[in-house]
């Protein structure tokens, strides 16, 4: 009990860092963050970040595959519609090789499972150029694609705008995220070294 109080008298006394009363909102609860030991080190935002990203991800995996299913297309896991967009991007054939860069995954089995699954349901064909595997779309799965589309407009796209968010904001936001991915690349990269 001595040692609680003498936390909770510390922490009232302490002015901290900037940084630390950033953190903290009007009430004084400091970083939302799934993980508080990961919090305590030199960058607690880095650990809201983090906690983001996962709730975040979470829920655009939740929202691919309802949209999906609205669609006409249930039982597509959020991989297979990432797969089925990225085919779909720009009209042209896809090599598995560009897809698992692009979608930055590293087990080409994954990509290839959600190629096969969306070639049985007839929204992607697939042949070879040369040694490698390509993926193109099918007018179904161009028709699927619009659909989604069209879902993501109404229920995903008029939500959002309504915050009246500044759209440049988003864009910087991706910036920040794309620069972040290289990041944890990188010490992925260093950790696998250890």
């Amino acid at each position: 009990m001595g040692n609680r109080e003498n936390d909770i008298e510390k922490s009232s006394n302490s002015t901290g860092s900037p940084e630390d009363s950033a953190l903290k909102s009007q009430h004084g609860v400091g970083p939302v963050v799934s993980a508080e030991h990961l919090a305590s080190g030199a960058m607690p935002a880095l650990s809201e970040i983090e906690f983001a990203l996962n709730i975040t991800n979470n829920a655009y995996q939740r929202w691919m595959m309802r949209a999906s299913a609205a669609s006409g297309y249930p039982g597509l896991a959020a991989n297979d519609v990432l797969v089925l967009h990225s085919i779909n991007h720009r009209n042209r054939d896809k090599s598995l090789s560009d897809l698992c860069l692009v979608l930055n995954v590293e087990d080409t089995h994954l990509v290839n499972y959600s190629i096969k699954k969306l070639e049985n349901i007839g929204l992607v064909t697939t042949g070879k150029r040369g040694k490698e595997k390509i993926a193109a779309i099918t007018p179904k799965g161009q028709t699927a694609c619009d659909k989604y589309r069209e879902i993501r407009e109404a229920l995903l796209v008029e939500s959002i705008k309504s915050l009246g968010l500044d759209e440049s904001e988003f864009s910087h936001i991706a910036t920040v995220l794309r620069s972040l991915s290289g990041q944890y690349e990188q010490a992925s990269r260093s950790a696998a070294s250890l």
